[in-house]
C-alpha cells in the first residue's frame, strides 16, 4: 500500500514509523547504564559522601543511535526523578562546539530560571548549577565535545543525574565509565527495518535482509535510511538494496545516504540539501520553501514526506530537525552540486523571510486601523498571524532558531544588510511581545552582534547606537563601571558619526554612571557638557531635565547655591515648556534645598508655590507628595498644627489615589 503526497511514493508503514518511532535492541547498555547509576563510587569507597550529581556517559559514533539510548533511558528513569528530564545540545549541527555560556542559557529557560542580561559563562553555569542543586532531575547533555565543556553544568547535588553523550570518552569528568556503542544486534536492526517495509518483504528473503543490515554495519542511521529508501521502491527487493550498497565505497552512513539522496526527485533532494543552511538545523515550511524556492504547501508537504524516510525528525508545530549525523554529508552534497551563488541566494531569501515574519509578528500588537496593521493586511495569508497569541507563540517556540539566524547572519559578513534588518526586527519582536525588562538577555546578545556588523563595515553610528544599548543594560543590571566604558566608547563612536543625538546621550549617560559610583564632581562635568550641547542645539526638554540632573548632584555634593540655582533652571524650563507637573516638581527640590541650606521659611514657601501649581496641573499623586513634605517642614519650624492639616490634605488625596508616591522633606541623614 503506497500513500501519494504529491511528490513521491511513501509506503504506510514508512508514515507510520515517522508517526511514532519505537525503540529497538540495546537491552544489554539499558541494564548496564542503570546498574551503573547504582554502583559504588570512588567518594562512598573513601566514605565521603558524593559531593555532586553521577554522570553516566553514553559513547558512539554520530547515527549509531547514541542519543535515543540517552532518551530512552532518561524515559525509563522518570519515576526516580520526578523533576523531570532537561536536555541541551553542546555540538551545533556542522559540528561546532556550542559555547557553555549558551548551552546554560537555554538550560536556565528550560529550568524557569531568570537570566542576567550580559552575564558571562561563568555566572550563567552557576546559576544552572544552582537551580538543579535541590532537584531530582536528569540533565541531558547531548554530543558533549569536551570535558570542559560538559563539566560546569554538572550540579552539586548527588540526587540528580546527568547523562552525557559523546563520541569519546570525556577525559577529565571522574568517575565515569563509558558506555560505548557499536551495531544493533541482527534481530533488532531487523526489526527496525521492517518498521519501515512492512514485513512482508522482509519474511520472504531473511537471508538478503540479514544481509543488508550488515551492510549498513548494525547503525540505526544507515538502517534508517536504507529502510527509507525501500518505502519508496516497492518493486526494489532487500537483496537489490543490499547488492546495491556493497558496490559503493565509504562508510555504511555515507552509502545508504547517497543512495536515499539519489532516490528522490530532483526538487525534493534540493529542498533536502538546503536544509543543510538552516538555522541550528531546524525548518519549518516557511525556512524550506525560502529556501528552496518553492511554495509554502509543496515544502510543507515535501518536510512530512523526509520525516515518514527517516531524513529529518520531529514535526511538532510545523518544525522539523535534519539528523545531525546527516548534516555534512548534505553540506558536501551542497557544496558538489550547487553553485556558491545559488546557495547565497538561498540565504538571502531565507533570511528576507525570517524578517518579513518577524515584522508580521510585531505588527500584529499593534492597535487595529494603525499604519502597521495596514500594512499587515498586504501581506500574503501565509505571513499573517490571526492574533497577537498566535504570533507570541511562534515567537516563543521558534526563539532559539530566530537567535540563531541572527548569529549566522552576522557571522556570513556577505549579507549584512540584511542582518541588520534581521536583528533590528528580532528586537522589535521581542520588545513588543515580551516587554523590553523580560527579553532583556536576548536584547543583550543581540545588541552585540550589531555592534559586530557596526565595527565590521565601519558603521560609526550604528556602532555608537548598540554600544549605548548594551550600556544600558549593564547600568540596569549593576554592572556601572562596564557600563561607563561602554558610553564613553559609544561617545567616541558618536562624534566619529557627527551624530549629536549619540553624543548627547553618551555624555549624559557617562554622567549618570560617575553618579551612580558616587563621584559628584565628575557626574556634574559631565551632566555639564551635555547642557552645553543641548543649549547650543535650542533643545529645551533636555535642557529642563540635565538642569535637574545637574542640580541633584551639586545637592549631594553640598553645592546648595549651585544646586538652587540649577533646580530654578529646570523650574523655569519646565514653565516655558508648559510642563505644570514638572515645574511643580522642580519647586519641590528647590525647596528640599533650600532646607538643606537652612533656610526653612523660604523653603516653607517654594513648597506652598510647588502644592499650587501641583493642583492646576490636576496631578493629584504629587500633590499629595507635597502635601507630606509641607507637614515635614512644619514640624521643623515647630508648628504641629498646621503640619496635621497638611496631612490630613494629603491623606484625602491618597484616599483617590492609593498609589501616591512621596516627596518627603530630607532628614539630616540625607
Amino acid at each position: 500500500m503506497r500513500r501519494w503526497t504529491g511528490a513521491w511514493p511513501v509506503t504506510d508503514q514508512a508514515v507510520a514509523a515517522a508517526g511514532g518511532r519505537q525503540f529497538f535492541g540495546r537491552q544489554r547498555e539499558l541494564k548496564a547504564l542503570r546498574a551503573d547509576i547504582e554502583r559504588t563510587g570512588l567518594d562512598t569507597l573513601t566514605g565521603r559522601k558524593a559531593p555532586r550529581a553521577r554522570v553516566l556517559l553514553i559513547a558512539g559514533k554520530p547515527g549509531s543511535g547514541r542519543t535515543a539510548l540517552a532518551e530512552e533511558l532518561a524515559a525509563g528513569l522518570a519515576d526516580r526523578y520526578p523533576d523531570g528530564v532537561f536536555r541541551a545540545r553542546l555540538t551545533e549541527p556542522g559540528g561546532e562546539p556550542v559555547p557553555t555560556a549558551r548551552v546554560a542559557q537555554e538550560l536556565l529557560a528550560a529550568l524557569g530560571v531568570a537570566e542576567p542580561p550580559g552575564a558571562g559563562e561563568d555566572e550563567l553555569a552557576e546559576l544552572v548549577r544552582g537551580a538543579l542543586a535541590d532537584r531530582r532531575a536528569v540533565l541531558l547533555l547531548d554530543d558533549a565535545v569536551d570535558a570542559e565543556q560538559a563539566d560546569p553544568l554538572i550540579p552539586d547535588n548527588p540526587d540528580a543525574l546527568v547523562v552525557g553523550v559523546a563520541r569519546g570518552p570525556l577525559t577529565g569528568i571522574p568517575d565515569v565509565r563509558p558506555c560505548t556503542l557499536g551495531g544493533l544486534d541482527p534481530k533488532s536492526a531487523i526489526e527496525l527495518l521492517t518498521s519501515f517495509t512492512g514485513s512482508v518483504r522482509i519474511t520472504v528473503d531473511p537471508q538478503a535482509a540479514e544481509a543488508l543490515v550488515e551492510e549498513c554495519g548494525g547503525l540505526p542511521g544507515a538502517v534508517v535510511l536504507a529502510g527509507g529508501w525501500l518505502s519508496t521502491q516497492p518493486k526494489a527487493s532487500v537483496a537489490d538494496l543490499a547488492k546495491r550498497l556493497r558496490g559503493l565505497s565509504g562508510d555504511p552512513l555515507t552509502r545508504t545516504f547517497l543512495l536515499a539522496h539519489e532516490a528522490l526527485p530532483a526538487t525534493a533532494s534540493r529542498i533536502l540539501r538546503f536544509l543543510a543552511l538552516a538555522p541550528l538545523g531546524r525548518a519549518d515550511a516557511h525556512t524550506a520553501s525560502a529556501l528552496a524556492g518553492c511554495s509554502v504547501s509543496a515544502a510543507a508537504t515535501t518536510l512530512a514526506d523526509f520525516a515518514a524516510l527517516g531524513l529529518v525528525s520531529g514535526g511538532e508545530d510545523g518544525q522539523y530537525e535534519v539528523r545531525a549525523h546527516l548534516v555534512p554529508l548534505l553540506r558536501a552534497q551542497l557544496e558538489e552540486r550547487d553553485r556558491p551563488a545559488e546557495v547565497q541566494l538561498a540565504r538571502a531569501r531565507m533570511l528576507e523571510r525570517t524578517v518579513r515574519l518577524l515584522q508580521s509578528c510585531r505588527a500584529v500588537t499593534e492597535p487595529e486601523g494603525s499604519p502597521a496593521r495596514r500594512k499587515l493586511a498586504g501581506l500574503p495569508r501565509a505571513l499573517r498571524f490571526p492574533s497577537a497569541a498566535a504570533g507570541a507563540a511562534w515567537l516563543d517556540s521558534r526563539r532559539p532558531v530566530l537567535l540563531a539566524s541572527a548569529r549566522l547572519a552576522v557571522a556570513d559578513g556577505e549579507l549584512d544588510t540584511l542582518a541588520r534588518r534581521l536583528v533590528a526586527s528580532l528586537v522589535r519582536a521581542l520588545t513588543a511581545h515580551r516587554g523590553a525588562e523580560a527579553a532583556a538577555p536576548e536584547l543583550y546578545g543581540l545588541h552585540r552582534l550589531v555592534l559586530d556588523v557596526a565595527e565590521r563595515r565601519g558603521l560609526h553610528r550604528e556602532r555608537a547606537a548598540a554600544l549605548l544599548n548594551l550600556a544600558d543594560l549593564d547600568a540596569k543590571t549593576g554592572r556601572t563601571k562596564d557600563a561607563l566604558l561602554r558610553y564613553r566608547s559609544a561617545l567616541d563612536a558618536g562624534r566619529a558619526a557627527n551624530d549629536p543625538y549619540a553624543t548627547g546621550r553618551a555624555m549624559e549617560s557617562v554622567g549618570g554612571s560617575y553618579q551612580e559610583l558616587g563621584d559628584w564632581q565628575r557626574a556634574g562635568d559631565w551632566y555639564g557638557r551635555a547642557l552645553a550641547q543641548r543649549l547650543a542645539r535650542d533643545e529645551r526638554a533636555d535642557q529642563a531635565r540635565l538642569y535637574g540632573r545637574l542640580g541633584a548632584v551639586q545637592t549631594y555634593a553640598g553645592r546648595y547655591g549651585d544646586a538652587l540655582r540649577s533646580w530654578r533652571a529646570a523650574a523655569a524650563g519646565y514653565r516655558r515648556l508648559s510642563d505644570l507637573p514638572g515645574y511643580a516638581r522642580a519647586l519641590s527640590e528647590a525647596a528640599r534645598v533650600q532646607e538643606y541650606a537652612g533656610r526653612p521659611e523660604e523653603s516653607l514657601r517654594t513648597c506652598e508655590e510647588a502644592v499650587e501649581w501641583a493642583r492646576r496641573a490636576q496631578d493629584t499623586r504629587l500633590q499629595a507628595a507635597l502635601q507630606l513634605r509641607l507637614a515635614d517642614t512644619l514640624d521643623r519650624l515647630g508648628d504641629p498644627a498646621a503640619a496635621g492639616l497638611h496631612r490630613s490634605a494629603a491623606e484625602r488625596l491618597l484616599e483617590t489615589e492609593p498609589a501616591a508616591y512621596e516627596i518627603r522633606s530630607g532628614s539630616g541623614e540625607d
